[in-house]
């Protein structure tokens, strides 16, 4: 396990598992409704800046549509890699008493949860072992409040604590599960 995940332990805190995200671009069942909404955007923000230019628009009303192409371009395929790129700064440990996920990079970031207080615990398995477990509700498509964020379009930027595309995630998952209940 890295040196910078064993500084994060509490003593007699035992790791039960380590692991890494899945690599790589990965779809979810989110993006069944947001890339064809990436699309119109991506397609009518291109198509209505070619059209500016090439009427002959004054400069403000050619500037006008950069933004929204820029952010139909990210939406489109941006996304994808930017999420691969956090993931790829990623670590998770399960241990004993706690969920631990870290993130190095410009935007470093760890969440710690202990496993007493998980109000549930979702596992979206794949054919091949993989899977995401999910430490809290389910993700909303239209969750535009502010908590979600770009974690509705970017899963590494999703508020709810969770393993993505975890090797042998029915273990893993069963891990979590298996812990001594709280007394009220």
């Amino acid at each position: 396990m890295p040196e910078q995940l064993r500084t994060r332990l509490l003593p007699n805190e035992k790791v039960i598992w380590w692991g890494p995200p899945a690599q790589g671009i990965r779809l979810t069942r989110r993006d069944g409704l947001l890339i064809p909404f990436s699309l119109l955007w991506g397609g009518f923000a291109i198509f209505w800046e070619t059209t500016v230019l090439r009427s002959g628009a004054p400069f403000p009303f050619a500037l006008f549509g950069v933004p929204f192409v820029l952010v139909g371009l990210f939406l489109i395929a941006g996304r994808f890699l930017f999420d691969s790129w956090l993931r790829q700064r990623t670590m998770y440990v399960l241990t004993n008493r706690r969920v631990l996920i870290t993130r190095s990079g410009p935007w470093p970031h760890f969440t710690a949860v202990n496993l007493d207080m998980l109000p549930e615990a979702s596992l979206e398995e794949e054919s091949n072992g993989r899977g995401t477990i999910r430490f809290g509700g389910p993700a909303s498509v239209l969750s535009f409040n502010g908590r979600a964020g770009f974690g509705s379009w970017t899963p590494a930027l999703d508020p709810v604590p969770q393993f993505i595309g975890v090797d042998d995630a029915q273990r893993v998952f069963a891990a979590t599960q298996d812990r001594p209940q709280r007394r009220f």
